[in-house]
């Protein structure tokens, strides 16, 4: 497989008809080589429009392409942010956003993973993001606040706990909701006690570990 041609396919067939169109998003994504964070089995799979399988539990998944770009180009990541990523995965998101950042907090509940993400990060040189092993359902309260909070999966609903973890200014994304339609959500924190909320796009996305599921009880 020529490695250069399938990425310039993906990008060019995938993720620009997705409206992915940020000069940065779309430089980085041909620089920082995605099939370095593909495990070993799937790499034939790397540039392919799918979730791409990490470990034994169904939503243990690195995300599409498409969905990875336009959730970072959502983000709008600045040089100064400090950004903290739940569910780091195979790590491939915590290196695009540490290109792109001051540093990177990324949190992920299942200990293998945090160890392969850690080797693939440093493999690929990215310094400036730490992983650790931890539920980020509730964030990472003594480390922050956060100028960029990303959920790498989907949530019944984005707890109150994160949203208090963001600096004025800040923004969290996160894909929201049940199938068979979920929504890319984008919540700016505007001040002490006030956010704006706008779903941008539709897309199902397995769901992040250790996140409540709201009771479906009802009279």
């Amino acid at each position: 497989m020529d490695l250069n041609q399938a990425r310039f396919n993906m990008i060019e067939q995938q993720i620009r008809p997705w409206e992915v169109l940020d000069p940065q998003v779309l430089a980085l994504l041909s620089t920082v080589r995605r099939e370095d964070f593909v495990p070993l089995a799937h790499k034939a799979l790397a540039f392919v429009d799918m979730d791409i399988p990490l470990g034994a539990a169904p939503n243990q998944v690195m995300l599409a392409p498409r969905v990875q770009a336009r959730l970072l180009q959502d983000l709008a990541v600045q040089k100064t942010d400090k950004v903290l990523d739940i569910g780091t995965g195979s790590g491939f998101m915590a290196a695009l956003l540490g290109h792109q950042a001051a540093s990177v907090l990324s949190l992920e509940i299942d200990t293998s993973l945090a160890d392969q993400a850690r080797a693939n990060l440093q493999k690929a040189g990215v310094t400036n993001v730490t992983v650790r092993q931890a539920d980020g359902s509730q964030g990472a309260v003594a480390d922050g606040p956060f100028d960029v909070i990303l959920l790498n999966g989907s949530v019944a609903e984005v707890p109150a706990a994160l949203l208090q973890q963001l600096t004025v200014g800040g923004r969290l994304v996160a894909i929201v909701g049940d199938e068979p339609m979920m929504r890319a959500t984008v919540i700016t924190r505007t001040g002490q006690n006030s956010w704006t909320t706008t779903e941008p796009w539709d897309c199902n996305a397995p769901r992040l570990s250790g996140f409540a599921e709201p009771s479906r009880f009802k009279f």
